[in-house]
């Protein structure tokens, strides 16, 4: 793990997570959970309607998350409703929380690889449907992580499992002058409910 990103986990799990979010948080650990019992492979794809935000910050710490649990088998993704591009604040909100991120094609929507440790293999990030080839087709877990996306997909196909974990959107905040406080925030919040999750499997 890079040391910039060690330091910013030693400050999110300081970070307190309600009792309201451990309840929504529960069922997703519970499955979690299940596939580590069972020794099956945990597929988490994160959605949101435009996949440019906060299904890519949760994608991001998640797969962070379960490394640095040391747990095994834990393939993260993300998608949306529609695909858009991943917003130019993210990148930026991650590297400075301490991932090392390059840009690998500048088109209208970018291609990132996202690191969090120099020996791992690099998260891919772009933005896509949920149901791009590059996601999974069956046995994974859908995460609705904003409420558009979750009244908006009644259905998502070849899902096993679903499950509302919803995030107040950061663009709310794009071009005002607490822009970068509130990408932090956010970013943040989501690292602490993904440590929390991951911190209870057993």
């Amino acid at each position: 793990m890079f040391n910039n990103l060690s330091k910013t986990i030693e400050m999110v799990k300081e970070i307190p997570v309600s009792i309201e979010r451990q309840a929504v948080l529960q069922p997703l650990v519970n499955y979690i959970q299940n596939k580590v019992d069972q020794q099956e492979e945990n597929r988490l794809n994160f959605i949101c309607t435009h996949n440019s935000r906060r299904s890519h910050l949760s994608q991001i710490w998640a797969q962070t998350m379960a490394f640095h649990f040391q747990l095994q088998n834990v393939f993260c993704y993300s998608g949306g409703t529609e695909a858009t591009a991943m917003f130019s604040k993210v990148p930026e909100t991650l590297t400075n929380q301490g991932f090392e991120i390059q840009k690998i094609s500048d088109t209208a929507n970018p291609v990132y690889a996202v690191k969090f440790d120099e020996n791992q293999h690099p998260i891919i990030c772009f933005s896509k449907t949920y149901y791009n080839d590059f996601n999974p087709k069956t046995n994974f877990a859908a995460i609705m992580t904003c409420n558009h996306a979750d009244a908006g997909c009644p259905m998502v196909f070849g899902a096993e499992s679903r499950f509302p974990i919803k995030y107040d959107d950061p663009k709310a905040f794009d071009g005002t002058d607490v822009m970068n406080e509130k990408y932090t925030e956010r970013s943040l919040q989501i690292a602490s409910e993904l440590y929390f999750v991951f911190s209870q499997i057993k």
